[in-house]
């Protein structure tokens, strides 16, 4: 009898271990659920955002190929603007070139050169002279350079004889229509060049104040084209002055 009662209460145990267990598993499968579908949302939700915020940097790398695109244009037509602004200039000066009224010097720098070599500060100046109106005969002088800038953070002027090779100090002219220069020129350490100056002398004029000036913006592989020209009849102690930048 005892022993039946035993078995019983034994059945009993395991049934009530096993409904418990049931019901336990049963809130842990609607935990599972809940939280599957709570990061099913989370996930929609990312998705939702990540998709926003490729959408967003798409438009901005539209927006930034369009502005390159843009600034490209900009640089062409500044380019091509600068080409044309180049080339009336370079017109510009050889029309000025053939008239130089009032001045008692008929010969002027056609062109100038700054060709940089190897050697630090080593630099080639190329340029032309050529005489100014009709050349009936031949002309002679001789022409001085200078060379503006900064050595060392200071203002300085450099004659020829300071950066010419051979120490010359001006460069004889003899032609009746032009004349090429290929001069070599020695810069200091530590100058810093920004304008090469041309003074030009007739060898007939023996008075010193009598001289064409001119100036170009120091430009290392480029042409120096003529913008400015002033031309009024030399006085003593004055000169011709003729300007060439950019």
């Amino acid at each position: 009898m005892l022993m039946g009662l035993a078995v019983l209460l034994a059945l009993g145990v395991l049934y009530a271990a096993f409904e418990i267990g049931r019901y336990d598993a049963g809130f842990r499968v609607v935990d599972s659920v809940r939280g599957a579908l709570s990061a099913s949302a989370r996930i929609r939700d990312l998705e939702k955002e990540n998709e926003r915020q490729r959408t967003q940097l798409e438009a901005a790398e539209v927006a930034r190929r369009v502005d390159r695109e843009g600034y490209k244009q900009v640089e062409r037509s500044l380019g091509d603007m600068q080409s044309q602004i180049a080339r009336l200039n370079q017109d510009l000066s050889f029309y000025r070139g053939l008239v130089q009224p009032d001045s008692i010097i008929h010969v002027k720098v056609q062109q100038m050169q700054i060709v940089p070599e190897t050697i630090p500060g080593l630099y080639r100046l190329k340029f032309v002279l050529m005489q100014t109106g009709k050349p009936d005969s031949v002309v002679a002088g001789s022409a001085a350079i200078t060379v503006d800038g900064l050595l060392r953070g200071k203002p300085s002027s450099l004659s020829f004889g300071q950066v010419a090779p051979n120490r010359r100090v001006s460069l004889a002219y003899s032609f009746r229509y032009f004349q090429d220069y290929d001069e070599p020129i020695q810069l200091p350490q530590g100058f810093e060049p920004t304008r090469i100056g041309v003074e030009i002398r007739s060898g007939r004029d023996r008075d010193a104040s009598h001289s064409f000036h001119q100036a170009f913006v120091w430009k290392a592989q480029g042409m120096s084209v003529e913008t400015e020209a002033g031309g009024n009849p030399p006085v003593k102690g004055g000169a011709d002055v003729q300007t060439e930048t950019e």
